[in-house]
């Protein structure tokens, strides 16, 4: 480190301390939320043109608001404290303490970080041991901290949040999403607002979902996407190639054609197409979502083919909401496709990115049914199949809540194992339905003591996520590709 680097920051971190020690030479006291900041006129005023306004004005200080202030020189509404020695208690009242202190830090040391402490409880973050990275609670938090800076004219911790909400995003729940979006609309945030209305279009909610949460323009600017983007997946020409490098956008191009071809011998049940495009081609089935595409579009048959290749991670999380082939099955509800999955080894307890199980969507859509007679989004919908599914992804969290040991991520299976080395595991995988009805009434009584959520599978999720928690976290969350053609419900 070299020894500029080093002498600012013990500069940065002696102006900190200066403002954790508040009240040692404090020439100014706000009160924010009820308790009170001690700090110091000249920082304030040399970081800030909105301060430097605030402390320098002819009026007695009323409150600090940047909100009710007019043009930049006008005099009408700011309130200004006069050069009397540490007057009266300022009081601030269109930011909160927590963000108000952030805004503080930045200004006397230059840098902060917006993201909570991790494993703290936070207000609208109901995860135990939550890291706070990418939760309802950060995004909020992100969206203050920003809606401040800006209002404050901190225009440098504005652009520190707004790539800190960038990366964000891309991990953050659908809903988080169109938060932002709605944000970086209203202030004119063009990149923000970009990033996030391609992961809002690539979610695949339909637009009638979509109206619930944003302006209609906004919905209508979303559907203009959809279109394009599936206008330039038809046409072969690589959709950024005057952005790119011409061998990279190539690159995209043959990775795009392979994700078509894919597809095509899918559809048409050719899995020996699929196999060979692996081993010939490097194909990669997790990045491509073959499973995600084969479980929404395909028969039983081929997902089962499928996995039998051995290629396929079967809970790869895909898209911004980080949901696996099971959850796909689950809202389908497809007992078909959620046995097979099943049968290799898919994990009833693993999360989405908003921390939903497959197991908690089948469970919510049966008391939807239960109680209201209908499922919002489903138009028909069959009571025998989603009772099967409940009880079969139901069995499957009580197994694995008995087997502790299964807890700890399996390791990764090798290319093309045979996978018949789990007998019992695999007995349903061959037979069709009838083996399912078999499954079906062997659970009849598991199924009825668990629908109010049984302890059962509780403990199970708490251990698997302490076993994603020790696991890289990163894993969990897939960046997203830009050609994902099928734009569904991911």
């Amino acid at each position: 480190m070299t020894t500029l680097e080093e002498s600012l920051k013990s500069l940065s971190l002696d102006y900190l301390n200066l403002l954790i020690n508040g009240q040692a030479f404090s020439d100014v006291t706000f009160t924010v939320e009820g308790r009170l900041v001690h700090a110091h006129r000249c920082i304030l005023a040399a970081r800030s043109l909105f301060f430097r306004k605030f402390f320098c004005g002819p009026d007695p200080p009323s409150g600090l608001d940047p909100a009710s202030r007019m043009s930049p020189g006008s005099t009408g509404q700011t309130a200004r404290s006069g050069g009397g020695g540490g007057g009266g208690v300022i009081p601030v009242n269109s930011v909160g303490y927590e963000v108000f202190l952030l805004l503080l830090q930045f200004l006397y040391s230059g840098q902060v970080s917006v993201v909570p402490q991790k494993h703290e409880p936070r207000p609208n973050c109901g995860e135990r041991g939550c890291w706070h990275t990418h939760c309802s609670s950060a995004v909020d938090l992100a969206l203050e901290t920003l809606s401040a800076a800006r209002s404050f004219g901190v225009e440098q911790l504005a652009l520190l949040t707004q790539k800190q909400l960038a990366s964000m995003v891309e991990k953050a729940s659908i809903e988080d999403v169109m938060k932002v979006l709605i944000a970086s609309r209203k202030q004119d945030l063009q990149q923000l607002w970009t990033t996030c209305s391609h992961l809002v279009a690539k979610s695949g909610l339909p637009p009638e979902v979509l109206a619930k949460h944003l302006p209609i323009d906004v919905v209508a600017k979303i559907e203009e996407l959809r279109l394009k983007s599936s206008i330039s997946r038809r046409s072969l020409i690589p959709q950024h190639q005057h952005h790119h490098h011409h061998d990279l956008s190539a690159a995209a191009d043959l990775e795009d054609q392979k994700i078509r071809r894919m597809r095509r011998a899918l559809d048409s049940s050719d899995v020996e197409l699929v196999k060979l495009m692996v081993m010939g081609e490097g194909l990669n089935l997790d990045e491509a979502l073959a499973l995600h595409y084969a479980v929404e579009n395909c028969s039983r048959e081929v997902v089962k083919a499928l996995l039998e290749l051995g290629a396929a991670d079967v809970n790869f999380p895909a898209g911004p909401a980080g949901k696996t082939p099971l959850h796909l099955a689950a809202e389908m509800v497809s007992p078909d496709m959620v046995a097979v999955l099943l049968d290799h080894h898919a994990d009833p307890n693993v999360r989405t990115v908003d921390g939903v199980t497959p197991l908690v969507i089948l469970r919510t859509l049966t008391s939807d049914f239960l109680f209201k007679g209908a499922v919002p989004g489903l138009n028909h919908i069959e009571p025998n199949k989603l009772r099967l599914c409940l009880e079969l992804v139901q069995s499957a969290a009580l197994v694995l809540s008995r087997e502790e040991g299964s807890v700890n991520a399996p390791s990764p299976t090798p290319i093309y194992p045979p996978m018949s080395t789990d007998d019992q595991h695999n007995s349903g995988s061959s037979g069709s339905l009838g083996n399912l009805n078999l499954v079906y009434l062997n659970l009849g009584a598991a199924g009825s003591s668990q629908m109010g959520g049984g302890d059962g599978d509780h403990s199970s999720n708490n251990s698997q996520r302490e076993a994603m928690n020790r696991h890289d976290p990163t894993a969990y969350h897939h960046h997203h590709h830009h050609h994902q053609s099928h734009d569904h419900h991911y």
